[in-house]
């Protein structure tokens, strides 16, 4: 799939009559196995592409280069659309026009801006945020670096838990009047919150996570949640099974007791095994 028809599929869950749930993927094997399942959209958060590629927590050490090449990664291992969580957009306005022109490139679907303070200013623990004169500026700067207008772009704000609702809402609708595609909301605490959002702004709203109270599609879907985040759930899991794999091994189980190990099967269809060996017939004369 053309990375326009990506885009396009994003933009379609946003204009659609329903909440989705999108599947957490980091590398080429993670975004084929999401594929395959059947998510409509893979996300690529920030914090696991921090994990994933340098080891690292969520501390804004990660660079652009590294984030755009991971992208890059998944776009030619599989055609899902996928959102990437862009952070800060690793700079000023400037940064920002240049994020955008790399993560297009690299294929992404979709990506979001935030108004979070990153990284973090000497001598504080908590989360700050820029001042929204600056957060317009980078929603603005954003979409002037998109030369694929089928690109979409998410103007992303957590004040609802950093300054309070009432700035919360004062950021998005700012950031609405930019022309940004949808709106990213993390912080939400309660219904209320949502309801209050929702009745403030036009766009499409995308939440990046939600108490369980808030978590039944058809409630989200009223309140005119078109993304529901589900954290990044694989990633831990992929951790833990490596760590269990590596300890029974240096315990000295032997490999042909080892448990949760993936079959030959799923391992040959997350490689598309077949598609190689096709290609191999066709191209090098051998036999499939």
């Amino acid at each position: 799939m053309a990375f326009r028809q990506r885009r396009e599929k994003l933009r379609s869950i946003l204009n659609g009559p329903t909440c989705i749930r999108p599947g957490s993927v980091y590398d080429a094997t993670s975004i084929r196995i999401a594929e395959d399942l059947g998510f409509e959209l893979g996300m690529f958060g920030g914090s696991v592409a921090s994990l994933v590629v340098l080891g690292d927590p969520d501390i804004a050490l990660i660079t652009l280069t590294e984030l755009a090449e991971q992208m890059r990664r998944m776009s030619r291992a599989a055609a899902l659309p996928v959102l990437v969580d862009a952070d800060h957009g690793y700079g000023n306005a400037l940064n920002v026009r240049r994020t955008v022109q790399e993560l297009e490139a690299a294929g992404a679907a979709g990506l979001t801006i935030e108004d979070t303070l990153l990284p973090p200013a000497f001598g504080q623990t908590g989360t700050q945020l820029i001042p929204l004169e600056e957060g317009v500026g980078k929603m603005k700067a954003a979409l002037d670096g998109r030369s694929d207008p089928s690109l979409v772009i998410m103007g992303r704000t957590g004040a609802v838990s950093v300054t309070g609702l009432d700035d919360a809402i004062t950021r998005a609708r700012a950031y609405e009047a930019t022309g940004v595609d949808a709106l990213f909301f993390t912080g939400i605490k309660s219904r209320s919150e949502l309801e209050a959002i929702s009745a403030a702004t036009k766009l499409p709203i995308v939440l990046g996570g939600a108490p369980e109270e808030m978590t039944a599609i058809d409630y989200l879907t009223n309140q005119r949640v078109r993304i529901a985040l589900q954290g990044h759930a694989p990633f831990a899991a992929a951790t833990q099974a490596v760590y269990e794999t590596l300890k029974a091994l240096r315990e000295g189980t032997s490999p042909k007791h080892l448990k949760g190990i993936a079959s030959a099967e799923l391992t040959a269809r997350a490689m598309r095994e077949g598609d190689t060996r096709a290609r191999s017939a066709a191209f090098l004369g051998l036999k499939k």
